[in-house]
Protein backbone atom coordinates (compact mmCIF):
# COMPACT_ATOMS: atom_id res chain seq x y z
CA UNK A 1 0.00 0.00 0.00
CA UNK A 2 2.31 2.32 -0.98
CA UNK A 3 2.16 6.23 -0.18
CA UNK A 4 -0.75 4.78 2.54
CA UNK A 5 1.32 2.83 5.20
CA UNK A 6 2.34 5.36 7.13
CA UNK A 7 2.16 5.21 10.85
CA UNK A 8 -0.83 6.81 12.04
CA UNK A 9 -2.83 4.33 9.62
CA UNK A 10 -0.70 0.91 10.91
CA UNK A 11 -1.38 1.78 14.45
CA UNK A 12 -5.02 2.12 14.20
CA UNK A 13 -5.19 -1.03 12.32
CA UNK A 14 -3.14 -2.50 15.40
CA UNK A 15 -4.82 -0.82 17.87
CA UNK A 16 -8.42 -2.17 16.14
CA UNK A 17 -6.67 -5.66 16.66
CA UNK A 18 -5.57 -6.82 13.25
CA UNK A 19 -2.08 -5.96 11.92
CA UNK A 20 -0.60 -3.14 9.78
CA UNK A 21 2.03 -2.82 7.83
CA UNK A 22 4.85 0.43 6.98
CA UNK A 23 5.52 0.36 3.35
CA UNK A 24 9.50 1.13 4.11
CA UNK A 25 9.56 2.54 0.32
CA UNK A 26 7.08 5.28 0.70
CA UNK A 27 9.87 7.20 2.58
CA UNK A 28 12.28 8.16 0.64
CA UNK A 29 15.42 7.45 2.89
CA UNK A 30 16.52 4.43 5.52
CA UNK A 31 16.64 7.59 8.57
CA UNK A 32 12.80 8.15 6.99
CA UNK A 33 11.63 4.89 7.93
CA UNK A 34 13.40 4.61 10.93
CA UNK A 35 11.62 7.60 12.31
CA UNK A 36 8.24 6.29 10.68
CA UNK A 37 8.62 3.00 12.63
CA UNK A 38 9.16 5.23 15.75
CA UNK A 39 6.04 7.32 15.09
CA UNK A 40 4.28 4.17 15.31
CA UNK A 41 5.78 2.54 18.14
CA UNK A 42 4.56 5.72 19.78
CA UNK A 43 1.24 6.03 18.39
CA UNK A 44 0.49 1.77 19.60
CA UNK A 45 1.58 -0.44 22.05
CA UNK A 46 0.17 -3.62 19.07
CA UNK A 47 2.71 -5.49 17.11
CA UNK A 48 3.18 -4.31 13.68
CA UNK A 49 5.33 -4.91 10.97
CA UNK A 50 6.95 -3.96 7.86
CA UNK A 51 6.70 -4.49 3.84
CA UNK A 52 9.64 -4.06 2.07
CA UNK A 53 9.32 -4.32 -1.84
CA UNK A 54 12.65 -5.59 -3.37
CA UNK A 55 12.32 -4.71 -7.25
CA UNK A 56 14.93 -4.60 -9.95
CA UNK A 57 14.98 -0.52 -10.76
CA UNK A 58 17.12 1.82 -12.96
CA UNK A 59 18.28 3.92 -9.44
CA UNK A 60 17.18 0.95 -7.05
CA UNK A 61 16.80 2.42 -3.29
CA UNK A 62 19.62 1.06 -1.19
CA UNK A 63 17.89 -2.30 0.18
CA UNK A 64 20.41 -3.51 2.54
CA UNK A 65 20.23 -0.06 4.34
CA UNK A 66 16.63 -0.02 4.54
CA UNK A 67 16.47 -4.04 5.90
CA UNK A 68 19.11 -2.97 8.61
CA UNK A 69 16.83 -0.19 10.13
CA UNK A 70 13.95 -2.89 10.05
CA UNK A 71 16.28 -5.23 11.62
CA UNK A 72 17.44 -3.01 14.25
CA UNK A 73 13.86 -1.66 15.14
CA UNK A 74 12.68 -5.58 15.46
CA UNK A 75 14.84 -5.17 19.07
CA UNK A 76 11.36 -3.78 21.02
CA UNK A 77 9.49 -6.80 19.83
CA UNK A 78 6.85 -4.66 18.87
CA UNK A 79 7.71 -4.58 14.77
CA UNK A 80 7.16 -8.39 14.74
CA UNK A 81 6.48 -9.23 11.08
CA UNK A 82 7.79 -8.52 7.63
CA UNK A 83 6.25 -8.39 4.01
CA UNK A 84 8.46 -8.92 1.09
CA UNK A 85 7.77 -8.79 -2.07
CA UNK A 86 9.89 -9.26 -5.71
CA UNK A 87 13.19 -10.31 -5.77
CA UNK A 88 15.88 -7.52 -6.04
CA UNK A 89 19.48 -9.19 -6.57
CA UNK A 90 18.16 -12.11 -4.37
CA UNK A 91 15.62 -12.82 -1.48
CA UNK A 92 17.39 -15.30 0.45
CA UNK A 93 19.78 -12.54 2.17
CA UNK A 94 17.09 -10.76 3.68
CA UNK A 95 14.51 -13.84 5.04
CA UNK A 96 17.66 -15.07 6.54
CA UNK A 97 18.41 -11.39 8.12
CA UNK A 98 14.93 -10.98 9.19
CA UNK A 99 14.56 -14.59 10.74
CA UNK A 100 17.73 -14.47 12.84
CA UNK A 101 16.65 -11.14 13.56
CA UNK A 102 13.06 -12.90 15.25
CA UNK A 103 11.10 -11.70 12.52
CA UNK A 104 8.09 -14.07 10.92
CA UNK A 105 8.50 -13.61 7.56
CA UNK A 106 5.88 -13.11 4.63
CA UNK A 107 6.55 -13.06 0.93
CA UNK A 108 3.73 -12.07 -1.69
CA UNK A 109 4.10 -14.72 -4.59
CA UNK A 110 2.01 -14.18 -7.97
CA UNK A 111 2.76 -17.56 -8.96
CA UNK A 112 2.98 -21.40 -7.62
CA UNK A 113 7.10 -21.45 -8.63
CA UNK A 114 7.95 -18.14 -6.94
CA UNK A 115 5.45 -19.42 -3.84
CA UNK A 116 7.59 -22.60 -3.81
CA UNK A 117 11.18 -20.85 -4.28
CA UNK A 118 10.21 -18.51 -1.14
CA UNK A 119 8.85 -21.78 1.16
CA UNK A 120 12.35 -23.14 -0.15
CA UNK A 121 14.53 -20.07 1.74
CA UNK A 122 12.44 -20.08 4.29
CA UNK A 123 9.32 -17.56 4.70
CA UNK A 124 6.72 -18.53 7.31
CA UNK A 125 3.97 -17.74 4.97
CA UNK A 126 2.65 -16.66 1.68
CA UNK A 127 0.37 -14.03 0.57
CA UNK A 128 -0.62 -15.26 -2.65
CA UNK A 129 -1.81 -12.66 -4.96
CA UNK A 130 -3.78 -13.40 -8.15
CA UNK A 131 -4.89 -11.37 -11.24
CA UNK A 132 -7.44 -10.27 -9.20
CA UNK A 133 -5.13 -8.56 -6.85
CA UNK A 134 -5.12 -4.70 -6.43
CA UNK A 135 -2.08 -3.51 -6.94
CA UNK A 136 0.80 -4.86 -9.11
CA UNK A 137 -0.56 -8.01 -9.37
CA UNK A 138 2.57 -9.64 -11.44
CA UNK A 139 2.47 -10.55 -14.65
CA UNK A 140 1.39 -14.41 -15.25
CA UNK A 141 -2.30 -13.38 -15.23
CA UNK A 142 -3.52 -16.05 -13.20
CA UNK A 143 -6.47 -16.10 -11.36
CA UNK A 144 -7.10 -15.91 -7.76
CA UNK A 145 -9.51 -18.66 -7.73
CA UNK A 146 -7.04 -21.13 -9.97
CA UNK A 147 -4.02 -19.83 -8.13
CA UNK A 148 -5.41 -20.40 -4.63
CA UNK A 149 -6.70 -23.78 -5.23
CA UNK A 150 -3.70 -25.00 -6.74
CA UNK A 151 -1.68 -23.29 -3.85
CA UNK A 152 -3.58 -25.08 -0.78
CA UNK A 153 -2.33 -28.49 -2.92
CA UNK A 154 1.18 -27.56 -3.17
CA UNK A 155 2.46 -25.55 -0.64
CA UNK A 156 3.75 -26.95 2.76
CA UNK A 157 3.45 -23.41 4.93
CA UNK A 158 0.05 -21.41 5.50
CA UNK A 159 -0.82 -18.78 3.02
CA UNK A 160 -3.43 -16.14 2.68
CA UNK A 161 -5.56 -15.44 0.06
CA UNK A 162 -4.73 -11.15 -0.99
CA UNK A 163 -7.60 -9.73 -3.26
CA UNK A 164 -10.36 -9.97 -5.09
CA UNK A 165 -13.04 -11.46 -2.82
CA UNK A 166 -16.20 -9.78 -2.52
CA UNK A 167 -17.59 -11.01 0.70
CA UNK A 168 -16.05 -14.10 1.48
CA UNK A 169 -18.27 -16.37 1.24
CA UNK A 170 -16.00 -18.12 -1.97
CA UNK A 171 -13.42 -18.70 1.06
Amino acid sequence: MHYVGYAPLVAAVGNAGAIGCITALTQPTPEALQKEIRTCKALTKKPFGVNLTLLPALQPPNYEAFAQVVEDEMASGQLRMIETAGHFRGLEPFVKKFKAAGAFVIHKCVTIRHAKSAEKIGVDMISMDGFDCAGHPGEADIGNWVLFAKAAKELKIPFVASGGCADGKQL
